[in-house]
């Protein structure tokens, strides 16, 4: 016996439904696609419709994005976007130790260094990704699976939604490496955090742990991720018991130090990480969306994006700009010893060396970014 909806939509639908899509399916490795099937909140399944998830899937380089990549996550989040059975879509890295740690910066240093035409070109691939984000016309989670990091963090921050594991860490590279986070990060952040907490996260380049990114407001929610003895158990690695010290300072989400964090080193190291607390609260996140106008989502979607849409559309492109000529400088020298340094001898430059040399009013030649390399200093 056909369903009531089989019926209604035997004689109301048109015959042929036109396809909206931008492309006919395709396969970028790397970039997994796939629809889920729905369950309502009381955990019922409901048939025909679906949440699309999309994984980025490089888990030997971290889940680091390529150009072929970008292309692959842009082509899924609009084909969710146009898919009439799909509620919701959920962005995600394979694995358990990262979501995304951004652009590959080997390719970065080899390819886009002194080549600002062509990394100009890559800021606008870029760019068209995080736009997609922001005008799919379904609710956008990101699911931190684990560490969450330059240019991904920026992705993660145009989603709608962050639910993270709390041994996931959240940071910024920026100046520390040659560059300025303008590829969204210093348009949302202000929004969503405030003036002078943005200053903070923007400029310190500082990795924040879950707990502190939530916060600030800049997730959703967090769950534990750590099995020891069979049982959950908080981060190890920071404090989550308390939200103030004797003096009244914010410690909830900080790292701890001494013995503390010697003691959270050995119970990490005895534990298994477990995601299916953080896979749990991303189906309940996603069923809520089942049970709503679907119209009246997508328009609420809308306007609740519009402060960070506006300023992201407001400075974008003098952004791509900036960065694109920052190659030749700056960037070229961040990238390049990030990608050729090492665990011991560091992958940063001689900060104090760049800015002796430049008081005395030396220009930026390739013997400068040379001496400025971690095996030059060491």
């Amino acid at each position: 016996m056909r369903s009531v909806t089989d019926q209604i939509a035997r004689h109301t639908a048109p015959r042929q439904l036109t396809d909206h899509g931008v492309a006919p399916d395709v396969v970028v490795p790397g970039v997994v696609y796939e629809k889920r099937p729905a369950r309502t909140p009381r955990g019922d399944l409901a048939p025909g419709i679906y949440h699309a998830w999309i994984t980025i899937d490089n888990q030997a380089q971290f889940n680091s994005y390529s150009v072929d990549m970008l292309k692959g996550i842009q082509w899924a989040l609009k084909t969710a976007s146009n898919a009439r059975d799909v509620v919701s879509v959920v962005l995600t890295g394979a694995g358990s130790k990262a979501f995304c740690t951004g652009g590959n910066a080997t390719d970065f240093a080899r390819y886009y260094a002194r080549n600002p035409q062509e990394f100009r070109q890559f800021m606008r691939l870029f760019n068209d990704t995080v736009s997609a984000v922001m005008v799919c016309e379904k609710p956008v989670i990101c699911r931190v699976n684990g560490m969450r990091t330059g240019g991904a963090q920026e992705l993660g921050l145009a989603c709608d939604f962050t639910i993270a594991q709390d041994l996931a860490l959240f940071g910024l590279a920026g100046p520390k490496h040659g560059g300025a986070m303008i590829g969204g990060a210093t348009d949302f952040l202000p929004v969503m955090i405030g003036a002078e907490a943005a200053l903070a996260v923007g400029t310190l380049c500082e990795s924040l742990s879950a707990h502190k990114a939530r916060r600030l407001g800049m997730i959703t929610a967090v769950v534990p991720a750590l099995k020891v003895d069979g049982k959950f158990v908080p981060n190890p690695l920071v404090v989550t018991d308390r939200c103030v010290d004797e003096f009244g300072e914010l410690v909830l989400g900080e790292p701890k130090t001494g013995e503390t964090l010697l003691q959270g080193k050995a119970l990490l190291a005895r534990g298994e990480v477990d995601l299916s607390l953080l896979d749990a609260k991303v189906e309940e996140l996603c069923a809520k969306f089942v049970t709503m106008f679907p119209d009246s989502l997508t328009k609420s979607l809308e306007a609740l994006r519009k402060p960070k849409i506006e300023a992201w559309n407001r400075n974008k492109e003098d952004n791509r700009a900036w960065l694109a000529l920052n190659m030749m400088t700056e960037a070229c020298a961040g990238f390049r010893a990030f990608a050729e340094g090492s665990k011991e001898a560091g992958r940063e430059i001689d900060f104090v060396a760049l800015r002796q040399a430049l008081a005395k009013g030396a220009p930026w030649t390739p013997d400068l970014i040379d001496n400025l390399m971690p095996h030059a200093r060491n």
